[in-house]
């Protein structure tokens, strides 16, 4: 059978796949999350955080690959600030964010990873059908109801995230459909695909309903070869 495959582009000076953090250290993955995926496009649908409902059945229906069409480099942010009762943030939703805890009068350290100049390129679709539907879902990228970004705030998209649409019939196709070479993600659901790369148990879904890991996704990473499939 023959889908309809969204084609999105994550590129940008800065952008941050979030991998598993430990104590103070945020790394960055080289592909996009499922949860990561989920948010962006909650994001651009105007969705509240505390929807959880929605962020879950939404990250369910998730079938996703990505190609990395040009490898980005690590740049770590090493970030100190001391934190009043009173300090304000910058927020999405067009208001500053007013701050419940207490002061601390010592520095609050933390490292982040960023993914500088990275070209990834995404191959999704749904299923079950439902509300919303793909085209929902690029209308939103094409007006989002609030400022967008790529894993992190600072990480500003540089180009326009909906690329257009794919007829494949998996995954696996319409990455190659892209026509581009590099190394690539895909589902591990088709047998035929076993043997073209890695599998691997991905890390990578939330439990939108606790805000914790929520469990991983078997899948298969490889080299694509470049030119139409």
């Amino acid at each position: 059978m023959i889908y309809r495959w969204m084609h999105l582009r994550l590129t940008g000076p800065l952008l941050a796949f979030g991998g598993i953090a430990i104590d103070h250290v945020g790394p960055s993955r080289d592909f996009p999350s499922a949860s990561m995926l989920t948010g962006l496009f909650a994001n651009a649908l105007g969705w509240r955080r505390e929807e959880t409902e929605r962020h879950q059945a939404l990250q369910d229906r998730l079938v996703f690959g990505a190609l990395i069409a040009r490898q980005g480099r690590v740049l770590t942010d090493s970030q100190n600030v001391q934190l009043k009762a009173n300090d304000r943030g910058w927020t999405t939703r067009g208001r500053p964010d007013e701050r419940a805890g207490g002061t601390y009068d010592s520095p609050h350290r933390r490292r982040r990873d960023y993914l500088a100049d990275h070209d990834c390129r995404i191959v999704l679709r749904l299923t079950p059908e439902d509300e919303p539907d793909i085209g929902t879902l690029a209308r939103a990228l094409d007006q989002p109801a609030r400022p967008l970004f790529i894993g992190r705030r600072p990480c500003l998209p540089s180009v326009r995230l909906f690329q257009g649409w794919l007829n494949a019939p998996t995954p696996r196709a319409a990455i190659g459909a892209l026509g581009l070479s590099g190394r690539a993600l895909w589902p591990a659901t088709d047998a035929e695909d076993e043997d073209e790369g890695s599998i691997l148990d991905l890390a990578d879904l939330r439990n939108w309903r606790s805000g914790l890991h929520g469990g991983s996704r078997r899948v298969i990473e490889g080299e694509i070869p470049g030119g139409v499939e």
